[in-house]
């Protein structure tokens, strides 16, 4: 899959509207209960870019940034401000904050995760995309460095560490994040209504598996 490492322009995407889409498959039987399923282990997140837009500047680095992707081609990065950090909006982000393994002593290359919680319900969802800088790893309570005790790959957010956590020790990390996304439109139609404001009615975006 073809992806730019670069990220849309986080003014651009302030005030866009989305969030995330689940796929559920429902059956109603002949007794009138429903049978429900799900093909997707994960949710996908889709956007619409154009609610961020305020100026004709703003139009034009869109169209810059569209063209540099060749339309749906590329993916890129995207901050979704309702949803970028390991903790919550008010907090500062801390190396406690996400639970990602157990070390047992052997294992020495986890994913990010995020969890999401209500009441008993837990859905964990893989970071692929740490903004690079952000990571902050402790491990049985103690912050780490990374460099020295672990690496962070910021294309995959798969920590490596130099040796395996002791058995037991929670790996704990937190972090921002981006989305990867593509551009879910291979037309842009914009609408001029004065010299100092443009108008992008829809400019839809869409997560993509990596």
């Amino acid at each position: 899959m073809t992806f730019h490492d670069v990220r849309f322009p986080a003014s651009l995407s302030f005030g866009a509207l989305g969030g995330p889409e689940r796929r559920t498959e429902i059956v109603t039987l002949a007794n009138g209960f429903e049978e429900r399923n799900t093909p997707w282990a994960h949710a996908r997140r889709r956007y619409d870019a154009g609610c961020g837009l305020r100026s004709l500047d703003d139009v034009g680095t869109l169209i810059a940034f569209f063209e540099a992707r060749q339309g749906q081609l590329i993916g890129f990065r995207w901050k979704d401000w309702s949803d970028y950090l390991s903790c919550k909006p008010s907090c500062a982000v801390e190396a406690s904050d996400q639970l990602i393994a157990i070390g047992d002593e052997t294992t020495r290359v986890f994913q990010l995760t995020k969890s999401y919680r209500s009441g008993t319900a837990v859905y964990r969802r893989p970071i692929t995309k740490p903004v690079p800088g952000s990571v902050r790893v402790a491990v049985g309570g103690d912050l780490v460095q990374p460099g020295v005790d672990y690496d962070i790959d910021d294309n995959s957010g798969v920590l490596t560490f130099a040796t395996a956590p002791d058995t037991g020790a929670e790996v704990r990390a937190g972090f921002e994040f981006d989305v990867p996304v593509r551009f879910d439109t291979d037309a842009i139609m914009t609408s001029v209504s004065s010299f100092q404001a443009g108008e992008v009615p829809n400019v839809p975006v869409v997560e993509v598996r990596l």
